[in-house]
């Protein structure tokens, strides 16, 4: 199990077109133009991490020896956020393990985190995935495009708890602000700036990589507090910064950035 991740991975990689020329725009964005053979071999490890993070997080929830061991990195800025009593706002995207945020966080802080995700096209897949991240302490939460989708989430922060979204793909419907990543235009979700303005609790940009085998780390940057009534320069201002934390982390981790739209 450990040896055939990466091997499905390649075979991905190397099948799905669209989605091996997104991954190497990705990579040109964070490295800049590269030798041919240098990016196809970053493409290659970019569908062999996903497969292997994605085969991991089914063996989570399974009755097997296997633990998911975290390590939590610049812990001290989601400590300070938790300390206002407010709940958190965590903003991450799709990169090495971000599912094991949620369990790692909550082993480590007793946090109670929900993860934020639009429904899937596909009912059937979208049912298989939860169950997988349901047993492995990931809970789901999907949302439309209904402002009534938020009132659980407001529920949730008000107890104190923890609701990740993810920020670096924008669901067909939601409404977003124009940011800047690689000095490239780039839209990420308004939803978590206005959740944050509703209930005072802070942003805190959270980003996770696969170290090995069953083995992640979560990265924790400077939280991001927002007025109750913001003006739009100062929502403008929170995208901003939301953006540049994530486009710092994808820098150092460009392989591992699972971004395939």
């Amino acid at each position: 199990m450990r040896y055939a991740p990466p091997l499905i991975g390649l075979a991905f990689g190397i099948a799905l077109g669209r989605q091996r020329r997104a991954v190497r725009k990705n990579l040109r964005r964070a490295l800049g133009k590269r030798n041919v053979l240098v990016e196809n071999v970053d493409v290659a490890r970019v569908f062999a991490s996903f497969a292997s993070c994605l085969t991991e997080a089914f063996l989570v929830g399974r009755e097997r020896p296997e633990r998911l061991v975290g390590l939590c990195a610049s812990d001290e800025n989601y400590v300070r956020a938790t300390s206002e009593g407010r709940g958190v706002i965590i903003a991450t995207a799709h990169t090495g393990g971000w599912q094991a945020a949620g369990p790692i966080l909550r082993s480590v802080h007793t946090a109670d985190v929900v993860v934020v995700m639009a429904h899937e096209r596909d009912e059937r897949a979208e049912a298989l995935t939860d169950d997988a991240r349901d047993k492995a302490g990931v809970r789901i939460v999907h949302v439309g495009t209904s402002p009534l989708d938020a009132l659980p989430l407001l529920s949730h922060l008000r107890r104190g708890g923890v609701v990740a979204v993810q920020i670096d793909r924008l669901p067909k419907g939601m409404r977003g602000r124009e940011v800047t990543l690689f000095g490239e235009p780039f839209v990420v979700p308004e939803g978590p700036l206005s959740l944050a303005a509703l209930s005072g609790a802070p942003i805190v940009p959270v980003f996770t990589r696969r170290l090995g085998y069953m083995r992640y780390e979560v990265r924790s940057c400077p939280p991001i507090s927002l007025p109750r009534r913001p003006s739009e320069d100062e929502l403008s201002l929170a995208a901003r910064r939301v953006a540049a934390a994530m486009e710092s982390f994808l820098r150092e981790n460009p392989t591992q950035w699972f971004h395939f739209e």
